[in-house]
């Protein structure tokens, strides 16, 4: 944006009315040497992958709050204690809070520093030095205020510098929102995975529950001579094979619980959930996909990188203001007396003005270095705004790809849990009828118990992917979601 006209109105209307060294102040800082700043283009197509496009409706997931996403009530209830929580999003919110106090600092460097002081001076100055022949006491009292040394910002390097410390100050802001969408997504993941855990857990006890069942019945009748030896160990191996599967699920629930846990910043135990995994509508309500240029608003990392690449353009307007003169100004106005009692009173004022001009001659290459250097960071924040794009439109594309075909997986493999199931009860009365041997009534059973902990297994699968769109796609209704306070929006 052009400032020349602004500035030059503001110097005229300055130089009517008001004072010298307002006027000068006025007309700081009314240059900015900073290129202008490009949105880079979409590295990315303009729709999603043809896979997908069946899934894909127009939508504003920003509008979408994780208390309506997650409708499950224990799940919110994990996700409020993580977000109050978590001390990796507390370490987020205390980086912000530094970021927002280095940006008031490069923001009063744009103001006179104006301090108050009270002196007092005695001395003594000998015979012989005197000129008098006498020894002379003198004493000076002074009060005044005195303005620090003042960078006049004609060529906007002050101004440059706090719009840096600004868009630092606003991407850190926007790196704790993707913090804690992720933190939401990770919480809701681990809750779904402890659901899948407490279902393949129950299937795995009605199993051994079956198994040892049977296998009393098959020791008994080994017992007696009816079956042989090898039938019975195979019943025992196969009731053994289910003992281990349940200690195993038992150990990575456990785990499982641990890192839920650290996450949600204290400790939880959610019970043990009787509902069923593929009842999504309990665990999560659908969500439109929008397109990618929608991920550009919604994505907190995205929006971190382009503040970030704002501030790496005003770096370079602040490297450029070096190559010019620096003008500073130094001043206190107050009173003087060699009495006390006159300090306040008759022709007592004092002042001093000091402007002083600087311009490095001969630097060695520094102030183009510096440059050189401010240019390339932008280049590389550049690079680093397009690849969080195309890793944004990779993530959405993964979950809706993944929530198309995992939905179809789901499918079959309830129909396979179904077809095993019959092929078990058929080999169950196949043996009965002694029309075969036990040991088709073993494999039916095992087959039938691996295919029921893959269904669940998938169906957490399908879930996670809804989740994982959800974070791809820069959730919302987070009450903290503004990129910035007040404060920080209406002050230039």
């Amino acid at each position: 944006m052009n400032r020349r006209p602004k500035c030059l109105a503001f110097a005229a209307l300055a130089a009517r009315q008001l004072p010298l060294a307002t006027l000068v102040a006025g007309l700081a800082g009314c240059v900015s040497l900073a290129p202008p700043y490009e949105q880079p283009p979409l590295p990315v197509p303009q729709t999603y992958p043809d896979n997908t496009s069946t899934t894909q409706n127009v939508g504003n997931t920003a509008e979408i709050g994780w208390k309506n996403y997650f409708t499950d009530p224990t799940l919110q209830s994990l996700i409020a204690d993580a977000l109050a929580n978590n001390r990796d999003l507390r370490l987020a919110l205390q980086h912000v809070e530094e970021a927002r106090a280095l940006y008031g600092i490069r923001r009063a460097d744009q103001f006179p520093t104006l301090g108050a002081s009270a002196d007092l001076a005695r001395s003594r100055v000998p015979a012989d030095l005197s000129g008098v022949g006498y020894p002379v006491t003198a004493n000076q009292y002074q009060v005044g205020v005195g303005l620090a040394t003042w960078e006049l910002d004609f060529w906007g390097r002050v101004a440059n510098l706090k719009e840096a410390a600004l868009q630092n100050y606003l991407a850190t802001d926007a790196a704790r929102q993707a913090a804690t969408l992720a933190l939401v997504a990770q919480v809701a993941n681990g809750y779904l995975s402890l659901r899948e855990l407490d279902e393949r857990i129950l299937l795995a006890q009605e199993t051994i529950e079956s198994h040892e069942k049977s296998y009393r019945i098959f020791k008994r009748r080994y017992e007696v001579g009816a079956i042989s030896k090898f039938d019975l160990t195979q019943v025992e191996t196969l009731w053994r094979q289910a003992v281990v599967l349940g200690a195993q699920l038992q150990q990575e629930r456990a785990m499982l619980l641990n890192a839920l846990q650290l996450l949600v910043g204290k400790p939880v135990d959610p019970p043990r959930e009787d509902i069923r995994l593929d009842d999504s509508a309990v665990v999560m309500s659908d969500l439109p996909a929008g397109l990618p240029s929608d991920l550009l608003i919604n994505r907190p990392d995205i929006l971190a990188a382009e503040h970030q690449l704002r501030a790496a353009n005003a770096n370079i307007g602040a490297a450029r203001a070096e190559f010019f003169p620096s003008v500073t100004l130094t001043g206190s106005a107050g009173t003087a007396s060699a009495q006390l009692s006159n300090l306040f009173t008759g022709p007592s004022r004092a002042w001093n003005f000091a402007p002083s001009v600087s311009l490095p001659i001969f630097d060695m290459g520094r102030r183009e270095a510096n440059l050189d250097l401010a240019k390339a960071q932008r280049d590389q924040a550049v690079t680093a705004y397009e690849q969080s794009i195309q890793s944004a439109f990779r993530d959405v594309a993964d979950a809706l790809a993944a929530r198309q075909w995992l939905t179809e997986q789901v499918d079959v493999l309830r129909a396979t849990v179904e077809a095993q199931a019959e092929r078990a009860r058929l080999a169950q009365l196949r043996y009965d009828h002694g029309a075969s041997p036990f040991l088709e009534v073993l494999d039916a059973q095992r087959d039938l118990l691996a295919a029921q902990q893959q269904l669940v297994q998938t169906r957490r699968a399908l879930l996670s992917s809804r989740v994982s769109l959800y974070a791809a796609l820069g959730g919302g209704g987070f009450e903290t979601r503004d990129v910035a306070p007040a404060s920080a929006k209406n002050n230039p």
